[in-house]
């Protein structure tokens, strides 16, 4: 099995909870991708088009700022991404990540966590950033037990 990492970003743990069972069962190294300003409560409220979140998904451009630098990406031949769903698609945040490093020829996995939406088109959004990584699959992993991660890394045959 190739090296493998587990890179995520996480607002309000959820994601953080998967990750973490993820990295075990896939032995996988974690990083967490940290934002330069933390997201507050009302940053995070979708029903006010004012808020910092809402501001950022509106524009394709944006970019919020990483906190710490992944050093040693090139080590790693599978790239977990997870995050929460926004606005059916992954938070602005995860470009930033995605458009900071070398991708190219990787795998990339993407997992999400949601309240109810799907995938949507996360994964032709992210390839547009990352257009030479190796995109295999996207899953929305909510509350799944540890056997049910160990399976589904499985048979993704890395």
């Amino acid at each position: 099995m190739n090296k493998s990492l587990v890179a995520y970003f996480s607002a309000s743990g959820v994601t953080a909870k998967t990750a973490q069972a993820l990295a075990k069962a896939a032995n996988a190294e974690l990083f967490e991708i940290k934002p330069a300003e933390k997201y507050s409560k009302a940053d995070l409220d979708w029903t006010d088009k004012n808020s910092r979140s809402t501001i950022e998904m509106k524009n394709p451009d944006s970019r919020p700022a990483i906190k710490e630098k992944l050093i040693g990406i090139e080590n790693y031949d599978v790239v977990f991404i997870g995050f929460p769903i926004w606005w059916y698609t992954a938070p602005a945040i995860i470009k930033t990540f995605l458009s900071s490093y070398d991708f190219s020829g990787k795998k990339i996995i993407l997992f999400a966590t949601s309240g109810g939406s799907s995938i949507g088109d996360t994964v032709d959004d992210l390839k547009a950033v990352c257009p030479n990584a190796n995109f295999i699959t996207a899953k929305i992993l909510n509350n799944c037990p540890e056997d049910d991660l160990k399976k589904w890394v499985d048979s993704l045959d890395l």
